[in-house]
């Protein structure tokens, strides 16, 4: 009965029926992969109609301003000017392209970053030290926030980048990324924003930030799958940087096909390499139409009513929860840490209540604009069972 009053006041339950995993399953990991759109069927037999039937004769088509088209819809969700995001594999790339834009010889070579970034961004950018970076490591000191004036004070006239998730993936909290960008541009650095675990969920406006560059996929919150990542450049870097991480994509004549050095084409092109990944990119759009259509503001609201609902049941049985609890400073994603957290979490997973785990957090419940509220309280009566099953007493704290 609740689910069908929640239905009659809750606008955004009107997407569910595209989503065909919710009619078998409690979904809640679009922290970790977004609930696939039904209209993704259609999509992809739309590109295998168009290679089957064009042939090559796609590309001069479709196929060859697909890249900038999906950057265009994806820019649109955060407010970035046509032309200024380019689309690529993943978001490891986009930092290698953003990095090779940058000499680290002089001493302007420091990067800052925060031990709460992702694991894969973390790799890079350590294996940057052979370039002449200098990497510094702002920690955290409870596992959940990080410490903006700490991380603000390691800024300095001798950074040259600050690479930083917006929302952190292991506890969700929101950085204050507006602080970081005015520092770092008040000593002379950049600012290159991971927005994965917050576009699509959180409100994104890179124009008001003023941010440098902005990276992500779609294939969280965006729902889209995997294997489309993006980058945003803001257009006045845009037009003069020089990413040696390129291809002929960049080039300002790609079927000239001239030999010797890269003559860069206009953003977004510019920042490209080689040929497009055309079935990520037809994968992507139905996700990105229904996001645009359902509001990034109305999510986020409804997001905070859901991850607040989570945050007062695991507090009614005692569990620790490893998430912000200002509902400003909380993304999309609360973290539970009950007892015996990974084997619920394998246990849930055989239940259809999809979430995840993650080692020094718990279990993380992600519900997004298609969820209600009953399928919280189902997942966590579920949660009860389970322990109880274990012989875990009701209520029981870790």
């Amino acid at each position: 009965m609740r689910e069908n009053v929640q239905a009659m006041t809750d606008d955004l339950l009107r997407f569910r029926n595209e989503f065909p995993i919710l009619e078998r399953t409690t979904y809640m990991i679009s922290n970790s992969l977004g609930a696939m759109p039904r209209g993704v069927y259609d999509s992809m037999h739309s590109y295998c109609d168009t290679w089957a039937t064009r042939g090559v004769r796609a590309w001069e088509e479709n196929w060859w301003m697909l890249s900038r088209e999906i950057g265009d819809e994806i820019g649109a969700i955060m407010n970035a000017p046509a032309g200024s995001v380019s689309v690529h594999q993943n978001v490891t790339t986009c930092q290698a392209i953003v990095a090779s834009c940058f000499d680290f010889s002089g001493r302007r070579n420091k990067v800052v970053y925060s031990d709460m970034n992702f694991p894969s961004v973390m790799y890079f950018w350590e294996a940057q030290q052979s370039r002449g970076a200098r990497v510094q490591m702002v920690r955290t000191d409870d596992g959940i926030h990080v410490p903006t004036e700490r991380l603000l004070d390691a800024i300095d006239e001798q950074t040259l980048i600050v690479p930083i998730s917006h929302v952190v993936f292991r506890s969700s909290y929101i950085k204050d990324a507006r602080a970081i960008i005015e520092k770092a541009h008040k000593v002379g650095a950049h600012v290159l924003l991971d927005t994965f675990q917050s576009l699509g969920n959180v409100p994104v406006d890179v124009q008001a930030l003023n941010v440098d560059f902005v990276t992500g996929g779609v294939l969280k919150w965006l729902c889209g799958g995997p294997g489309t990542g993006y980058l945003y450049v803001r257009p006045d870097l845009g037009k003069k940087l020089e990413p040696k991480f390129t291809g002929w994509f960049a080039h300002e004549n790609p079927f000239a096909f001239e030999v010797g050095a890269n003559k860069y084409g206009e953003p977004p092109y510019r920042f490209m390499q080689g040929t497009a990944n055309i079935p990520a990119l037809y994968a992507a759009r139905p996700g990105l139409n229904i996001i645009r259509e359902a509001g990034v503001d109305r999510i986020r609201e409804k997001s905070k009513k859901m991850t607040a609902h989570l945050i007062e049941l695991a507090d009614q049985r005692g569990w620790k929860v490893n998430a912000p609890r200002d509902p400003e400073r909380r993304g999309g994603t609360v973290v539970i840490d009950m007892p015996n957290s990974k084997e619920v979490c394998q246990e849930l997973l055989r239940r259809d209540v999809l979430v995840d785990w993650r080692p020094k957090a718990g279990v993380r419940f992600s519900p997004h604009f298609y969820n209600t509220m009953e399928e919280i309280d189902r997942a966590i009566q579920t949660v009860d069972e389970i322990l109880s099953q274990m012989g875990v007493a009701a209520g029981a704290a870790r």
